[in-house]
């Protein structure tokens, strides 16, 4: 099963590993150092707005689409 996570991406729920809210990443330095680290992996919402962020093994996205919607989403495909 996938989860839309926004602009036109679906992104397979046995893949997500987590999904960050985007108040969790302004807030704490470990996740922004991560992000950083892990910048070659990223990809960002068509106009760089985004609300929430989803990390599976290969690829972290940034979502306009907020983390209770996503975590809801994939939460009734996993059930």
């Amino acid at each position: 099963m996938y989860v839309h996570i926004g602009d036109d991406i679906l992104v397979r729920a046995i893949d997500i590993i987590f999904i960050l809210d985007k108040q969790t990443v302004v807030s704490s330095e470990i996740t922004k150092e991560f992000l950083i680290n892990h910048r070659s992996a990223s990809i960002h919402a068509e106009n760089n707005a985004y609300k929430s962020i989803v990390v599976t093994k290969d690829t972290i996205y940034f979502s306009p689409i907020a983390s209770n919607t996503l975590k809801k989403r994939s939460y009734k495909l996993m059930v």
